[in-house]
C-alpha cells in the first residue's frame, strides 16, 4: 500500500522586525535567512525546504511589509504580495507589542484568502516578565483584537527564538498541507545558489558593525565564486550609494572593512565547511536603490 505524499508553499509573511526570518531558521532547522535585530533585513524572498519521505514543506520568507519610500521598498513589497499568490498555508507573523492595525492595505489581502492562515503571535517570552495573571490578560488581550482582524485565522502564540511553540507550529503545518508530490529533489535545501548566501552573509556582518543608513545603502555583488575540492575563493564587491559612505564602510586605515571581511569569512567557513579566501572591494553607484536598471542587474524584480 503506498503511503500518501504531501507537498505544499508555506509562506511567512508580516511587518518588519517581528522575527519571521528567526521563525523561518527554526523550522528549517538551518541559517537560511539573515536575523539581526534591525528591521528590513530581509530583501528577498527566500525559500528553505523541509523534507521527510513522506512530505515536503516549502517555507517563504520575505521582507518586512512596508509603505515604500524607494525602489527597492518597492520590490521589498511586490516579494511579499507574490507570496500572497501561491502560499498552500499562510503564516502571519505580528508579535506582543505591534499595532494591529498597522498597514491594513496588506492586512485587507490577507483576509480575503480563502487558504488555511496561522496567526503568530510571536516573542511572547517579551510578556514573562510581568506578573503571569498581568501577561495572561495581555496575550488574552492581544489574542481578541487579532481574531477581530482576522476570524477567520487559527492563533497560535510563539517564541521563535526559544522555540517554544514551533513544534506545535509545525505538527499543526502537516496536517494542513495538501496530498501532492514534492516540488523540489529531496536533497534540495532552497531555491537561492551559493553566491546569494555570500552576500546575504557579508550583508548580515555590515548590519551588524555599522549604525543608521549605512546597512540599507549597501548592496553585495558576488563576482567571482571559484569553489576546489579543498576551498574556495570568492571576490566580493560592496556598493554604496556615496563617497562619503564608502569611507566609512573602508573605515581609518581599512580597519572597519578588514573587521567585515575577517568575520565574513569565519561566517563563511562554517556555512559551506571549507576555508575560504575572501576579496572584498568598495564601490560607489549612485542612488541605486532609486534606479531601476541597478535593481535589476541586482535581482530585485520579482518574476
Amino acid at each position: 500500500m503506498n503511503s500518501v505524499h504531501k507537498a505544499g508553499f508555506v509562506n511567512i509573511v508580516g511587518n518588519p522586525n517581528v522575527g519571521k526570518s528567526t521563525l523561518m531558521n527554526q523550522l528549517v532547522g538551518e541559517r537560511i535567512s539573515i536575523a539581526t535585530f534591525k528591521a528590513q533585513t530581509t530583501r528577498h524572498r527566500i525559500m528553505g525546504i523541509v523534507n521527510t519521505p513522506e512530505m515536503q514543506i516549502v517555507f517563504s520568507d520575505t521582507p518586512g511589509v512596508l509603505k515604500p519610500n524607494y525602489k527597492l521598498q518597492e520590490s521589498m513589497l511586490a516579494f511579499s504580495e507574490s507570496a500572497l499568490q501561491d502560499a498552500d498555508i499562510l503564516l502571519y507573523v505580528t508579535d506582543v507589542v505591534e499595532n494591529p492595525e498597522k498597514n491594513m492595505d496588506f492586512l485587507a489581502k490577507v483576509q480575503q484568502m480563502d487558504i488555511p492562515v496561522i496567526l503568530l503571535i510571536n516573542k511572547i517570552d517579551e510578556l514573562a516578565s510581568t506578573a503571569s495573571s498581568t501577561s495572561q490578560t495581555r496575550l488574552t488581550t492581544i489574542v481578541e483584537r487579532w481574531h477581530a482582524l482576522l476570524p477567520k485565522a487559527e492563533i497560535l502564540p510563539i517564541s521563535a527564538k526559544n522555540k517554544f511553540g514551533t513544534d506545535i507550529l509545525l505538527k499543526r503545518i502537516q496536517e494542513l498541507l495538501p496530498e501532492s508530490p514534492a516540488y523540489f529533489d529531496k536533497d534540495q535545501l532552497t531555491d537561492k545558489p551559493a553566491r546569494f548566501f555570500v552576500s546575504e552573509i557579508i550583508r548580515e556582518k555590515i548590519l551588524l558593525y555599522y549604525d543608521k543608513e549605512i546597512p540599507y545603502s549597501v548592496e553585495v555583488v558576488v563576482e567571482r565564486f571559484k569553489e576546489t575540492e579543498k576551498n574556495i575563493h570568492i571576490n566580493v564587491v560592496i556598493y554604496v550609494e556615496r563617497d562619503s559612505q564608502k569611507g566609512i564602510i573602508i573605515g581609518h586605515q581599512g580597519v572597519a572593512l578588514k573587521k567585515v571581511s575577517t568575520e565574513a569569512r569565519k561566517a563563511l567557513e562554517k556555512f559551506f565547511d571549507k576555508p575560504i579566501f575572501l576579496e572584498t572591494f568598495v564601490k560607489v553607484d549612485k542612488d541605486w536603490r532609486s534606479s531601476e536598471r541597478e535593481l535589476n542587474l541586482f535581482g530585485y524584480n520579482p518574476e
